[in-house]
């Protein structure tokens, strides 16, 4: 049976894919005094009260190559999905880590997906994902499928 993986950055909000092998790897808030990590223990709650009194300079910092790395683990193939490239190096990163896991195992693959989106739109590419993997298609159908689906979906936004 072939060592399929799903990966996300956690921009997809999503923290456990029932059924299928999957990891996040998280994205950052950082000030000068805390770092936040966008990950399962992270306290929301406790971040936004601190950010209440905090009164300096924040910035965000998308996953780096290693954590990309770290999400991949020792799958075989891995599908991995980032936030739009327009907003965030969330997918240069995970295409410099796809890059250099395929160069230390050349017989392994990751497809890095580009959402183009932000947001609920990620759950629907990952929902795909699983389904054309429990379909059982080779690893080249369901990249395939997949992008085709992605030229179907749309980001809408509305303001009041």
């Amino acid at each position: 049976m072939r060592n399929v993986k799903i990966v996300a950055d956690s921009s997809a909000d999503v923290l456990e894919r029932q059924g299928v092998p999957f990891a996040v790897a998280p994205l950052k808030i950082i000030t000068n005094e805390k770092e936040f990590v966008d990950d399962a223990a992270l306290d929301v709650h406790g971040m936004v009260s601190w950010f209440d009194s905090y009164k300096g300079k924040s910035k965000t910092s998308c996953p780096n190559p290693t954590d990309w790395l770290d999400a991949f683990g020792d799958s075989e193939e891995v599908f991995c999905v980032t936030i739009t490239s327009n907003l965030s190096g969330s997918y240069n990163s995970a295409c410099v880590a796809a890059r250099s896991y395929m160069e230390e195992h050349p017989d392994r693959r990751v497809s890095v997906i580009d959402t183009l989106s932000v947001g609920p739109e990620a759950h629907l590419v990952l929902d795909k994902l699983v389904e054309l993997m429990a379909q059982g298609l080779e690893f080249d159908e369901i990249d395939k499928q997949v992008r085709d689906y992605l030229k179907t979906t749309r980001l809408c936004f509305s303001l009041e």
